[in-house]
């Protein structure tokens, strides 16, 4: 089985069973400034877990792009991925644990289905704490589809428990686990007793209870389920392969890398082969992103700072390789063939993908000169260590601040008579890793959390902003992405060149008159259609005939509004509570992209849900 088909399949069995596929989002999260990408399918639908109606109802199945930072650096094994793709299906308050735990196990084990072997199938559960007890509905409702009770592993809350934050929707949640190991898994074997020859799968989240604070767990009145599984990694498993970048998802990538590479083999060289599947994840990545209908730029912080880092290093490995020449381009064509059927979008901005990687590629090539010449104004300092030893800070400096590599430096020292501190050059690594992945771990749960008031009102104003831009500017206005936070928003859309002061206070002036008129803000749902027939703005990737939510702001939603845009929320009831709206900066944010920065104040307060 491909992976088409078992993106195809999954969703057919889901819809077998009553749910609405609906489309997957941008790898930009809307408005939410805790994750700097979509990490998992349920950023998106974050506004309906916290009870918001969904159009497609209360069953949906998606497929998802996403992408996970926190352990860049360990790509490179055969299983670590930055970019990859999630199979999910939610329960709204509708159904929960009995039929999500049975849903699962047909797909997976059914012959009409997947087919995969029960006895490999092994699955964990919730152990129970002072907080909450041990989940005995979802071992039970396992034993009752035909699991085992030594393929059940009771594991704790850091295995078993999902939460938005420290307060917020909380639960319980099941995980699923297929057997890597030689032959069948022996007695007793499962997650708990057995970790190194399971792989994870699929995740069924039950978003049980409300944490009111740290000791105080209630239930919720309507309980939800969020499901997900890794494409990449349940794919490998139906092809029998030892690793996702066997399988056909990354093997043409590989080709070409071979290609490029004067021929090289995969498979015959370890090290060679690190260096290819990190040139093959990253420039898979930085297709997705750059591809994405909000697609940032390279850049020195947020995202863009992420993508320009999957850039180089795919870059610097590629010079590992031996490839001299700018061949980021090259790769990115057989990525955009590959994955434009699920992806239409990386076909539609393949010419940008192209240009954005050229341009990154030969900016790195000019930053490692600065390396060098950095390199090289340090020199008499360190011509008066009388040990000939580069600090391992030293060499992480170079290579944080100037992306240059470790193994450039030890050449350069050695030309010079010098050695590397390798070993301090790791301790700087680690600790900087350490301090990342702290931040993503804070960032990591993102989007339910998010969600204040504060945060509404500023999600509202992005659309007055938007129709004031094109008032002023004209239609060639249109929003690039958006990110808000308790402090400000940011607003991103294609112009070409800086707006002029008078611009910029005639946009903020008419944004702060549609305030002051407290325009009603009316929701209605309707296909896409519909809502473009309407006059309804969107970034069109919606599935042709799924039914969206329409956002119009002003007196009457056919003959007298002001903005009228396809969103997902949430949303002020009227203008009002807004408050005053100020620019604080307008700048470039990349080649004819700029970005608006402002701030809100005051404003009357939301009405109650």
């Amino acid at each position: 089985m491909t992976a088409n088909e078992l993106r195809t399949k999954y969703i057919e069995f889901f819809k077998s069973k009553g749910h609405a596929e609906i489309s997957g989002q941008s790898l930009i999260p809307e408005n939410d400034p805790s994750v700097l990408f979509t990490t998992a399918g349920m950023h998106p639908l974050v506004p309906y877990l916290l009870g918001e109606k969904h159009p497609a109802g209360t069953r949906l199945t998606d497929y998802q792009k996403c992408v996970r930072t926190g352990d860049i650096d360990e790509v490179g094994d055969p299983s670590h991925l930055t970019c990859f793709e999630m199979l999910g299906n939610w329960s709204l308050g509708d159904y929960f644990k009995k039929e999500s735990i049975a849903f699962s196990y047909e797909f997976l084990t059914s012959k009409d289905w997947l087919g995969l072997d029960p006895k490999k199938i092994s699955v964990t559960v919730f152990a129970g704490d002072e907080n909450a007890p041990r989940d005995e509905d979802a071992a039970n409702y396992w034993k009752s589809v035909g699991m085992p009770e030594d393929k059940i592993a009771y594991l704790p809350a850091s295995d078993n428990w999902w939460a938005a934050g420290p307060t917020g929707p909380c639960g319980p949640d099941t995980e699923i686990f297929y057997w890597v190991g030689e032959g069948l898994p022996p007695a007793g074997s499962n997650k708990g007793t057995d970790p190194s020859n399971w792989m994870e799968i699929w995740n069924n989240v039950f978003m049980q209870f409300n944490r009111v604070d740290e000791k105080t767990l209630v239930p919720l009145p309507k309980q939800n389920v969020d499901t997900g599984m890794g494409l990449e990694r349940t794919n490998c498993i139906l092809q029998g392969k030892t690793s996702v970048y066997l399988t056909e998802v990354f093997q043409p990538i590989i080709a070409k890398i071979g290609e490029l590479a004067g021929g090289y083999v995969y498979g015959t060289d370890e090290e060679k082969d690190k260096s290819v599947r990190i040139i093959a994840d990253h420039s898979r990545s930085s297709v997705f992103i750059l591809g994405d209908q909000k697609g940032v730029t390279p850049d020195r912080v947020g995202a863009g700072y992420v993508l320009r880092r999957l850039i180089r290093r795919a870059v610097r490995h590629g010079m590992k390789l031996g490839i001299d020449r700018d061949f980021m381009a090259e790769i990115a064509a057989v990525v955009v063939e590959n994955f434009k059927g699920p992806y239409p979008e990386l076909a539609q901005n393949a010419e940008k993908v192209y240009k954005e990687l050229t341009a990154e590629e030969a900016k790195f090539r000019t930053t490692l000169k600065k390396g060098e010449a950095e390199f090289q104004k340090m020199l008499p300092n360190l011509m008066k260590n009388p040990k000939k030893i580069i600090s391992g800070k030293v060499a992480y400096n170079l290579y944080e601040t100037y992306g240059y590599p470790l193994e450039l430096t030890q050449e350069l020292g050695a030309e010079n008579g010098f050695t590397v501190d390798v070993e301090g050059f790791k301790e700087a690594e680690k600790k900087h890793q350490e301090a990342s992945k702290t931040a993503e771990a804070g960032k990591a749960k993102g989007g339910i959390a998010e969600q204040s008031d504060v945060a509404t009102k500023y999600h509202t104003a992005t659309h007055l902003l938007q129709q004031a831009l094109i008032n002023v500017l004209g239609d060639q206005v249109a929003q690039k992405g958006s990110n808000i936070n308790a402090e400000r928003m940011r607003f991103d859309f294609t112009f070409e060149r800086p707006m002029t002061p008078e611009e910029i206070k005639q946009v903020e002036a008419i944004v702060n008159e549609k305030i002051k008129e407290d325009l009603p803000v009316t929701m209605e749902i309707m296909p896409l259609a519909d809502a473009q027939a309407a006059g309804a703005r969107a970034l069109f990737t919606n599935k042709y005939g799924e039914d969206v939510k329409v956002y119009t702001v002003g007196r009457d939603v056919k003959t007298d509004w002001f903005s009228k845009e396809v969103c997902g929320g949430p949303h002020v009831q009227h203008t009002a509570q807004i408050g005053d709206f100020k620019i604080e900066k307008e700048q470039s944010s990349s080649a004819g992209v700029r970005r608006i920065r402002a701030t809100i104040s005051g404003g009357l307060p939301l009405d109650p849900q």
